[in-house]
């Protein structure tokens, strides 16, 4: 494992939400190696506090909190633990997904549930939280809030109406946030990431498959850590700048006609 260049994000209070496994494990990572205390949160207790005892390990800073995003009292209890284990939050990287992803599709062929399941995370949640946690980085004089997005919300993909329609809603909310509190010192911005190789989704994926994933891409793909990587650039100060901004980290695959997966 590479190391990194600490200090970053030295004094700061991070939360970063499906942190438990994938792309927000290595995120919670690398924002701990920087410096920053972080709080991972999800559903799975067991993978969360493997998650912390990693992160101490390597001698960062991290705490637990299980939450489901889609409710309220949980979202506020996910705060104020954060507040009460390290201090007021500053940045804010807005990671989870929706369990019930299985159950998109076309527009015609999703249920109101869940239309209304994958909304209440994807986008609902990410609104919520960001109300709760703005009023704390006022105080505090600044802050950072980094929203994951998906080469979805710039590429239709069939069979993912809500999914697109999320991601594409938190593309927008980044501007509106932007726009509404710049001149607080907060920042808020969107790391759009790409195709991502998957240890379970892509077990199974033939030879030939990966080699036209691969392909697809103008450099090669993007791994967990050069998305983690970018969060730790827009919730610096490297980057206090920049506002406002959809930073897609694809390897290209969104940038050139036909480089799409179909």
């Amino acid at each position: 494992m590479e190391r990194l260049r600490p200090g970053r994000l030295d004094g700061e209070v991070c939360v970063v939400t499906g942190s438990t496994s994938g792309l927000g494990k290595e995120i919670a990572r690398v924002v701990a190696a920087e410096g920053a205390s972080v709080l991972v949160t999800g559903r799975n207790a067991d993978r969360g506090r493997a998650v912390v005892d990693g992160i101490a390990a390597d001698g960062g800073r991290a705490a637990f909190l299980a939450a489901d995003l889609a409710d309220e009292g949980q979202r506020r209890a996910l705060v104020e633990g954060a507040e009460a284990a390290f201090g007021p939050v500053t940045i804010l990287i807005n990671n989870a997904v929706a369990s019930g992803l299985a159950q998109d599709g076309p527009v015609t062929e999703v249920s109101a549930e869940a239309w209304e399941a994958i909304l209440a995370v994807d986008l609902v949640a990410v609104g919520a939280l960001c109300r709760l946690v703005i009023p704390l980085m006022q105080r505090a004089g600044h802050g950072s809030i980094v929203n994951i997005s998906s080469r979805a919300a710039s590429l239709g993909t069939p069979g993912l109406a809500v999914y697109t329609a999320a991601k594409g809603g938190l593309n927008a909310l980044t501007r509106s946030i932007s726009a509404d509190y710049a001149r607080h010192g907060i920042r808020c911005n969107t790391v759009q990431a790409g195709y991502i190789l998957h240890e379970q989704r892509d077990a199974g994926a033939s030879a030939e498959r990966l080699e036209r994933v691969r392909g697809m891409h103008l450099t090669r793909l993007a791994t967990a850590t050069d998305i983690a990587h970018a969060v730790v650039f827009l919730a610096s100060t490297e980057s206090e700048v920049i506002t406002g901004v959809t930073l897609p980290v694809d390897g290209g695959s969104t940038a050139v006609r036909g480089l799409t997966l179909g």
